[in-house]
Protein backbone atom coordinates (compact mmCIF):
# COMPACT_ATOMS: atom_id res chain seq x y z
CA UNK A 1 0.00 0.00 0.00
CA UNK A 2 1.50 3.35 -1.05
CA UNK A 3 1.42 6.23 1.39
CA UNK A 4 2.87 9.75 1.67
CA UNK A 5 5.44 10.67 4.30
CA UNK A 6 4.09 13.26 6.75
CA UNK A 7 7.36 15.19 6.59
CA UNK A 8 8.72 15.13 3.02
CA UNK A 9 5.47 14.13 1.24
CA UNK A 10 7.31 11.43 -0.74
CA UNK A 11 5.47 8.18 -1.52
CA UNK A 12 6.67 5.04 0.23
CA UNK A 13 5.63 1.41 0.83
CA UNK A 14 5.41 -0.06 4.33
CA UNK A 15 3.29 -1.32 7.18
CA UNK A 16 -0.29 -0.13 7.47
CA UNK A 17 0.53 2.11 10.47
CA UNK A 18 3.79 3.56 9.11
CA UNK A 19 3.68 7.37 8.73
CA UNK A 20 7.23 8.29 7.65
CA UNK A 21 9.56 7.10 4.91
CA UNK A 22 12.63 7.14 7.19
CA UNK A 23 13.85 7.68 10.76
CA UNK A 24 15.26 11.03 9.67
CA UNK A 25 11.84 12.28 8.47
CA UNK A 26 10.23 10.99 11.69
CA UNK A 27 12.80 12.82 13.83
CA UNK A 28 12.55 16.08 11.86
CA UNK A 29 8.73 15.98 12.04
CA UNK A 30 8.66 15.33 15.81
CA UNK A 31 11.36 17.92 16.53
CA UNK A 32 9.33 20.56 14.67
CA UNK A 33 6.19 19.50 16.52
CA UNK A 34 7.82 19.75 19.96
CA UNK A 35 10.27 22.61 19.47
CA UNK A 36 8.13 25.39 20.98
CA UNK A 37 7.23 23.53 24.16
CA UNK A 38 10.76 22.13 24.48
CA UNK A 39 12.29 25.62 24.24
CA UNK A 40 9.89 26.93 26.90
CA UNK A 41 10.66 24.08 29.29
CA UNK A 42 14.39 24.31 28.56
CA UNK A 43 14.42 28.05 29.34
CA UNK A 44 12.56 27.56 32.63
CA UNK A 45 14.90 24.74 33.65
CA UNK A 46 17.93 26.91 32.84
CA UNK A 47 16.58 29.67 35.12
CA UNK A 48 15.89 27.17 37.92
CA UNK A 49 19.37 25.62 37.63
CA UNK A 50 20.97 29.08 37.67
CA UNK A 51 18.97 30.00 40.79
CA UNK A 52 20.14 26.78 42.45
CA UNK A 53 23.79 27.44 41.54
CA UNK A 54 23.53 30.93 43.04
CA UNK A 55 22.06 29.54 46.28
CA UNK A 56 24.76 26.84 46.49
CA UNK A 57 27.54 29.39 45.96
CA UNK A 58 26.21 31.66 48.71
CA UNK A 59 25.49 28.82 51.14
CA UNK A 60 28.63 26.65 51.44
CA UNK A 61 27.91 25.57 55.04
CA UNK A 62 24.23 24.65 54.67
CA UNK A 63 22.87 27.71 56.50
CA UNK A 64 23.56 31.34 55.74
CA UNK A 65 22.00 34.80 55.77
CA UNK A 66 22.36 37.03 52.69
CA UNK A 67 20.93 40.34 51.54
CA UNK A 68 18.53 40.48 48.58
CA UNK A 69 20.97 42.67 46.61
CA UNK A 70 23.63 39.95 46.72
CA UNK A 71 21.19 37.50 45.12
CA UNK A 72 20.05 40.00 42.51
CA UNK A 73 23.67 40.92 41.60
CA UNK A 74 24.24 37.32 40.60
CA UNK A 75 21.05 37.16 38.51
CA UNK A 76 18.72 35.36 40.92
CA UNK A 77 15.07 35.40 39.79
CA UNK A 78 12.72 35.23 42.77
CA UNK A 79 9.65 34.27 40.74
CA UNK A 80 11.17 30.91 39.75
CA UNK A 81 11.29 28.09 42.31
CA UNK A 82 10.41 24.39 42.34
CA UNK A 83 8.37 24.12 45.52
CA UNK A 84 7.20 25.87 48.67
CA UNK A 85 7.31 24.55 52.23
CA UNK A 86 5.29 26.11 55.04
CA UNK A 87 6.19 25.34 58.64
CA UNK A 88 3.73 24.93 61.49
CA UNK A 89 4.97 28.31 62.75
CA UNK A 90 3.75 29.92 59.52
CA UNK A 91 7.12 30.51 57.85
CA UNK A 92 7.29 29.88 54.10
CA UNK A 93 10.48 28.49 52.53
CA UNK A 94 10.97 28.63 48.75
CA UNK A 95 13.10 25.93 47.14
CA UNK A 96 15.06 25.53 43.93
CA UNK A 97 15.40 21.77 44.00
CA UNK A 98 17.26 21.09 47.28
CA UNK A 99 18.36 24.69 47.99
CA UNK A 100 15.92 26.91 49.86
CA UNK A 101 15.50 30.42 51.16
CA UNK A 102 13.30 32.09 53.74
CA UNK A 103 12.46 35.80 53.37
CA UNK A 104 13.36 37.72 56.52
CA UNK A 105 13.16 41.35 57.68
CA UNK A 106 15.19 44.15 56.06
CA UNK A 107 15.50 42.36 52.68
CA UNK A 108 17.58 39.51 54.10
CA UNK A 109 17.13 35.86 53.21
CA UNK A 110 18.00 32.83 55.28
CA UNK A 111 19.49 30.14 53.02
CA UNK A 112 19.04 26.44 53.84
CA UNK A 113 19.54 23.01 52.32
CA UNK A 114 16.45 20.81 52.05
CA UNK A 115 16.03 18.27 54.80
CA UNK A 116 14.58 14.81 54.16
CA UNK A 117 11.33 15.56 56.01
CA UNK A 118 10.41 18.40 53.62
CA UNK A 119 7.89 17.15 51.06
Amino acid sequence: MKKKCLECKESFVGRADKKFCSDQCRNVYNNKLNSDSNNFVRNINNILRKNRRILVSLNPDGKNKVHREKLLERGFKFSYFTNVYSTKAGKTYYYCYDQGYLPMDDDYYFLVVRQKYVE
